[in-house]
């Protein structure tokens, strides 16, 4: 593949970050799923949100199956990043590449349960219904703690990287590191039902939502930038023997 075709792919790839950021924000609200229902929401209150959401939770999931392809070139793009502080494929860009393909499945999976509940609510007893939201909302909060080691590997490799201009700078592998600590609150929603620990509470959700946020708009531009000093790199090396012909 030409360079210039191979750089260009790298960027669209970057740029997906993005695209997967506003299109999530797009589609949860459409859904009308942000804020999370409490836990102790009663089933006649459930079924209620199923009826008056139903159109709305529908098209969210639809909106995310067409979302979710573009994660896959937003995570390779940052396992190539990462496999140049290596030096090659090694643990970080390894572990990064493997929890970040299963990513899109924290989203998809709950959604699709949370859509089924929908699809036709009539047909389901209160309790059912109920069941299934409780599925949708334990998984999708409480599953987000698995994705602490792929956000630590980045930062990680930001701590390694001793050249002079790192690949991903300090300040984003400190950030990388925060979000993974705020994430490990997740685990315990499925002890809590009301408090900080309860999938809509201050530590499972808020503060994990708003550093997922503010991540979510700092690995793309930290990507594009990353790719562009490769493609300096690779300039600046192609040029070298030229140079020394001369």
């Amino acid at each position: 593949m030409r360079k210039d075709l191979y750089f260009r792919w790298e960027r669209f790839s970057a740029w997906c970050g993005f695209v997967l950021l506003v299109g999530m924000l797009v589609a949860f609200a459409v859904g009308g799923i942000i804020p999370p229902m409490s836990p102790t929401e009663s089933p006649e209150n459930i079924v209620t949100f199923l009826h008056d959401h139903r159109t709305g939770i529908l098209t969210c999931v639809a909106l995310m199956v067409l979302l979710v392809p573009f994660e896959y070139p937003y995570v390779i793009v940052t396992s190539l990043q990462l496999r140049r502080v290596e030096g090659g494929w090694g643990l970080l860009s390894m572990t990064q590449l493997t929890t970040g393909v299963v990513a899109p499945l924290g989203f998809f999976f709950p959604l699709a349960i949370l859509a089924a509940a929908a699809y036709r609510p009539e047909i389901h007893s209160a309790d059912v219904l109920s069941a299934m939201t409780d599925t949708f909302w334990l998984m999708f909060v409480g599953n987000a703690c698995i994705f602490v080691l792929q956000v630590w590997s980045i930062g990680y490799a930001s701590f390694v990287d001793h050249r002079a201009k790192p690949i991903f700078p300090r300040w984003y592998g400190w950030l990388s590191v925060a979000l993974g600590v705020v994430l490990i609150p997740g685990a315990f929603v499925y002890l809590n039902q009301s408090g900080p620990l309860a999938w809509n509470g201050v530590l499972a959700y808020s503060v994990p939502s708003f550093a997922y946020f503010v991540w979510k708009i700092a690995t793309p531009i930290v990507l594009l930038r990353a790719v562009k000093q490769e493609e300096a790199e690779l300039a600046e090396s192609a040029s070298e023997p030229q140079l020394a012909d001369i």
